[in-house]
């Protein structure tokens, strides 16, 4: 297995240097963050599982336990559940062997006896061998549809956490957040603009951030509302 900066698997994901705690907004998800990162360093809990709807940032987290973990030369994978479950159970073959793993949206393995098996029994072993385990999901493990009953208790092991949904002075922190990673500088005025023009998913507002980042190298253009305009496709009035 591949390791340095942490473990990538012969998929679509790629790993990138932006997701870490340092580029995380915690709004009112501090607690959770605090105890991943204290995890990632090899402290604290030894499991965790983080959920959320899409664009609150479970996946951000993950990576940046990740890259951490890394940074503090522990054996460390991350596993996106939604790329590996077309694949073999198999897997998840001596992964208790490393320092920390991290899988990112389990609930994907819930349509299938299994894979759920097989979380089960990862999560028995990883607990047997000491090591530590970060998993996030798309809803809490009581809303899931689990069929395997024991799986569910597995999932309580330790803290679960609901990553809530960051406010727009925040989500404006982390646009500008993001857009100076890239080089680029937002101000408070484009964001808003953004903010109020364009669904207000961060998941959706991070995509158009990058199509703008890139447009911006190759158009050596600064970020400006009509800038904006000229590169966004509209929409049908302001996002509610």
């Amino acid at each position: 297995m591949m390791q340095q900066p942490f473990q990538q698997l012969p998929l679509t994901f790629e790993p990138r240097e932006r997701f870490t705690f340092d580029a995380f907004i915690p709004g009112n998800n501090q607690l959770a963050i605090d105890l991943v990162r204290q995890m990632a360093r090899g402290e604290g809990e030894y499991q965790i599982l983080v959920w959320a709807d899409r664009g609150n940032g479970k996946s951000h987290l993950l990576q940046a336990a990740c890259n951490q973990a890394s940074q503090f030369h522990r054996t460390v994978c991350y596993l996106p559940a939604l790329e590996i479950v077309s694949g073999s159970t198999r897997i998840f073959e001596g992964l208790e062997q490393l320092d920390m793993v991290c899988i990112d949206d389990i609930d994907a393995m819930m349509q299938s006896t299994q894979w759920e098996e097989a979380l089960f029994d990862l999560i028995n072993r990883i607990r047997e061998a000491g090591k530590r385990l970060l998993m996030a999901a798309g809803g809490s493990p009581e809303s899931c549809s689990i069929k395997l009953a024991d799986l569910r208790s597995r999932l309580g092991w330790g803290p679960v956490f609901h990553l809530h949904e960051l406010g727009d002075e925040d989500k404006i922190k982390a646009l500008q957040k993001r857009a100076r990673q890239s080089g680029l500088e937002m101000t408070d005025h484009v964001a808003n603009y953004l903010l109020t023009h364009y669904p207000r998913d961060m998941f959706d507002l991070l995509e158009r951030l990058d199509r703008l980042d890139k447009a911006s190298m190759a158009m050596q253009r600064r970020l400006t509302i009509p800038f904006i305009k000229s590169v966004l496709e509209p929409v049908a009035g302001p996002a509610e």
